[in-house]
């Protein structure tokens, strides 16, 4: 849970600060005027352009975070007079203002000498916002490696070309979380950069084993010597990480594909169907040392293999038509765990920003941001200002937005 306590009159904005505070903010004011100067000195000067503020950064922030909201499909339509417009925040700053400040916005404006991370122009904010999970919030025992699951907007979806579609799926990274299971607060993130297109495409990357062992060792880095238990996915699971990882006290349960996950090391006999039929709850059991790989029967046949928990231990699976089917424990866990990210994502991922970039570094920040928010209103749930205030995550993320932009109305809105 959250390691501070927050005031009953904590606002929205106090618990997205724990995240990204004034000083991150007072460097992106710096960072755009930077590049604006360094811009204009090269491609001539801009009459229109004055330097960004702090109260004018924090409103450029607002009208973004707005678009998670009303899911606008761009952040312009707050100023036009069609349907996602808003005159109630539109008063705050002109479009034009506002464009002024999109086209100039950086975090780093220069690229130093040394440096050669492609995600050079946002890692100071990623650092930055792994300091504030780290410090805001300890998870439970149980957590989850995946990628989550971003909404589109189904409207747009629904609306657009074929070549739209195509165009816009073409995202140049990949995004990583380890999630606390018990809470759904994204731990830490990593990104991963598709370099070139063809082969290496993000879609020939996903039957990798050895990327998605290097995603589940960053994410996994300040999780050593702490008996975590990890939960990963079939693209994650492999003996050789699941040893590795034993070696610095963090334990696994995985699902184990003969397609996806890399099986060096696994008997084969474990990895190939039986011919004799079998009726659902029957497993079969393997180990070496503390690992242990289940092979159980529920119309098809589902492998797992842990570290993390003993498979002479019961569980058993609820099925509302079935009823009860037998298992070992660590399918019943790797079930429950993996249930809760699921309802974590129906729940969250339609509050992502809406406003897409071109550019890659852009593309992160708003994810990372709507990531933030999502985290801040997790602790908001988890302290005693909940109790007085009770807002929904769109009520939560409103307020945020009124916060931001500098509005004095603090009745809930509804």
């Amino acid at each position: 849970g959250p390691t501070r306590k927050m005031p009953l009159t904590a606002s929205a904005m106090d618990f997205f600060q724990l995240f990204v505070p004034d000083n991150v903010l007072k460097n992106m004011v710096v960072q755009t005027n930077m590049y604006a100067k360094k811009y204009q000195e090269r491609f001539g000067s801009d009459d229109a352009w004055i330097d960004v503020t702090l109260t004018e950064m924090k409103a450029f922030l607002g009208y973004m975070i707005s678009t998670s909201i009303h899911h606008c499909e761009s952040v312009l339509s707050i100023w036009s007079s069609g349907f996602y417009s808003n005159k109630s925040i539109a008063l705050i700053m002109t479009q034009s203002r506002f464009e002024k400040i999109l086209k100039y916005f950086h975090i780093v404006a220069f690229r130093s000498s040394q440096t050669t991370h492609s995600l050079y122009k946002i890692q100071p904010f990623l650092d930055s916002l792994q300091n504030g999970f780290d410090s805001a919030f300890r998870p439970s025992q149980a957590q989850v490696l995946h990628e989550p699951l971003i909404d589109e907007d189904p409207v747009f979806i629904a609306t657009c070309t074929e070549r739209e579609l195509r165009k816009r799926k073409k995202r140049k990274f990949s995004l990583w979380v380890r999630q606390c299971s018990s809470t759904g607060f994204i731990c830490q993130i990593y990104v991963h950069l598709k370099e070139g297109s063809g082969a290496d495409g993000l879609d020939a990357l996903k039957n990798k084993p050895q990327l998605h062992s290097m995603v589940a060792k960053s994410l996994c880095q300040n999780a050593s010597g702490k008996n975590y238990i990890i939960f990963t996915g079939p693209s994650i699971t492999s003996l050789n990480l699941f040893e590795e990882f034993e070696k610095q006290e963090i334990y696994c349960c995985g699902l184990l594909s003969t397609r996806k996950s890399d099986c060096t090391g696994l008997p084969p006999s474990m990895l190939n169907n039986s011919e004799t039929p079998q009726s659902r709850g029957q497993y079969r059991i393997r180990m070496k040392g503390n690992m242990s790989l289940i092979c159980w029967y529920n119309k098809g046949h589902f492998r797992f293999l842990t570290n993390a928990y003993s498979p002479v231990q019961q569980g058993v699976i609820i099925k509302r038509k079935s009823g009860e089917i037998p298992c070992p424990l660590a399918v019943e866990a790797f079930a429950a765990h993996l249930s809760y990210i699921c309802k974590y994502d129906d729940k969250y991922s339609k509050y992502f920003i809406s406003h897409k970039p071109n550019k890659t570094w852009q593309q992160v920040f708003w994810f990372a941001i709507s990531i933030a928010i999502n985290n801040a209103y997790i602790l908001y749930k988890m302290s005693e200002a909940y109790h007085v205030t009770r807002y929904s995550r769109a009520q939560f993320g409103e307020r945020l937005v009124k916060e931001l932009l500098g509005l004095e109305d603090t009745s809930p809105s509804h």
